[in-house]
């Protein structure tokens, strides 16, 4: 019994800790105490601890002695290797989605946030558009298999803060709607090749775009 509320403490911290990081609340560079860490969460600090060696196992954190926990920036040659994983792994998750037997689930659920994510972006909803892009993708990742799931998950974790500011800076790309139509179109025709080949090719123009913006802003890290 302690030992479950003792997870459910460390989960608490984890998830409040991570969500803080991804949507900037807790922007690169931050810096403070475990202490302070465990206040800012009402928490005490055995599980406000054991959250941030999970964090910083994703990359999302670094713990100094003495010091606290840090969180980390991105830099673009973090984001290019991201991305290229992400292309491979997604590549292959929309292959296994292609083959399933029974797949009209699945489907539904890629038609529901691309439509969501279409309509976020003609409101010039970014945050809105940000969201259902990033849900479009675990969807695929989460239909595959767990390992795959897990990989994907970790990687979108880790640029997701770059997507978030560089998405801001230049806008939705208008091109991502007719991607996620192609992808669902090969997935829902049992298409494995055109499918992996479209996952690939989508994720791997975003990052171009991203390098772009990113290269354009000046900047060397985010």
């Amino acid at each position: 019994m302690l030992a479950r509320v003792k997870e459910t403490r460390v989960n608490n911290a984890y998830e409040k800790l991570k969500a803080d990081i991804l949507s900037g609340e807790l922007a690169p560079g931050f810096q403070a105490p475990e202490p302070e860490i465990a206040a800012r969460l009402e928490m005490s600090r055995t599980p406000v601890r054991e959250a941030l060696i999970r964090l910083e196992a994703e990359g999302l954190v670094s713990l100094i002695p003495r010091r606290g926990a840090k969180v980390l920036s991105i830099q673009l040659q973090d984001l290019i290797e991201v991305m290229e994983i992400l292309a491979a792994l997604e590549g292959l998750a929309a292959s296994i989605l292609a083959r399933l037997e029974n797949k009209a689930d699945v489907l539904a659920e890629l038609v529901c946030a691309s439509t969501a994510a279409l309509l976020a972006r003609e409101q010039n909803d970014l945050n809105g558009w940000i969201d259902q892009d990033d849900c479009f993708h675990r969807i695929i990742a989460k239909h595959s298999n767990a390992r795959l799931e897990r990989e994907i998950g970790l990687n979108l974790d880790q640029i997701h803060r770059a997507v978030r500011v560089l998405t801001r800076m230049n806008g939705a790309p208008v091109e991502a709607d007719a991607d996620h139509r192609a992808l669902i179109d090969a997935i829902s025709g049992g298409n494995e090749n055109a499918a992996s080949e479209i996952a690939q090719a989508h994720r791997l123009n975003a990052l171009q775009a991203l390098k772009s913006v990113f290269e354009r802003s000046g900047v060397s890290q985010l």
